[in-house]
């Protein structure tokens, strides 16, 4: 039947009004305040259900520093700045020159994470078993060459980006069907502990410390089971975090300095997982 064209206009705007749509399709109704709760659970529910049908049983989680790069990177980028001529219009400053001999420096954590991957991930990636998959934030520095030494070895690794007011682009070694994106930094914080087996920190600002002090604060609370927790870089742990100042002075117990061990290489990192879980990493059944 035609309809006359006040009806037909009429009909229209039915059709497109916001309150026709089905709900579950409806993206404005989704990021209403008061769904919230609704969307904090699918962001609970959908990575889990991505890695159960992925096969993933447990996994290693890699914290550190966004902004340390690889070192074929901050030697260019160094090379760069000392080949300024002094007279050029900017000519790099002193200060300049020192953060980029330091970027240098801080360069062998971005190869250790990667090594550690490569061998985390050949030991326990295979064609009939998916444990300790490496999992990070998703984003670069040391989140980068960890998903990257997975990638070399042809092994699977999982990213959790997440959305923040300058976008952050997920680093490309991330394998595709593991990559997630999150709205909630503590949903983000949750999934990375849901199958966690491990935790390896390297150096990193605010959001490391963050990540690594919650876990510590968990397992120390017994809101969780243990799980090894290994910091790389003796030196830059012994600096940033007096340990022994907060036992000195009563605001920890001194067996709260055993929640972690201190390394400073890929296979310290090794070691120290074998340790804790004495020898190879449990099958999935057992975990």
């Amino acid at each position: 039947m035609t309809l006359p064209p006040d009806l037909a206009r009429r009909l229209q705007s039915i059709l497109d009004s916001p309150s026709y749509r089905l709900a579950q399709e409806d993206v404005e109704l989704l990021g209403e305040k008061d769904l919230r709760p609704l969307r904090l659970q699918l962001e609970l529910l959908k990575p889990e259900r991505v890695l159960a049908e992925q096969g993933v049983d447990s996994t290693i989680v890699v914290f550190g520093s966004a902004r340390v790069t690889d070192s074929e990177t901050a030697r260019a980028r160094l090379a760069a700045l000392q080949a300024t001529p002094a007279s050029s219009a900017a000519p790099p400053t002193p200060q300049e020159l020192a953060f980029a001999r330091r970027r240098v420096e801080q360069a062998r954590y971005y190869e250790q994470a990667r090594r550690f991957a490569r061998l985390v991930s050949c030991r326990f990636q295979q064609e009939d078993r998916c444990d300790f998959v490496v999992v990070t934030g998703g984003g670069p520095g040391i989140m980068e060459a960890a998903n990257r030494g997975a990638f070399e070895v042809g092994a699977r690794s999982i990213g959790f980006n997440v959305s923040l007011p300058h976008e952050q682009v997920p680093n490309p070694y991330i394998s595709p069907e593991l990559a997630f994106r999150c709205h909630y930094f503590a949903l983000r914080k949750m999934h990375f502990l849901l199958h966690a087996r491990g935790l390896v920190a390297f150096p990193g600002g605010y959001g490391t410390l963050d990540e690594l002090f919650e876990v510590l604060t968990l397992i120390q609370t017994g809101k969780m089971e243990p799980i090894p927790v290994v910091l790389v870089g003796r030196d830059f742990w012994s600096r940033t975090i007096g340990f022994d100042y907060l036992v000195d002075e009563g605001y920890i117990a001194p067996k709260d300095v055993d929640l972690f061990t201190c390394v400073d290489d890929a296979e310290e990192i090794m070691a120290a997982l074998e340790r804790f879980h004495d020898g190879p990493a449990p099958d999935a059944a057992a975990l």
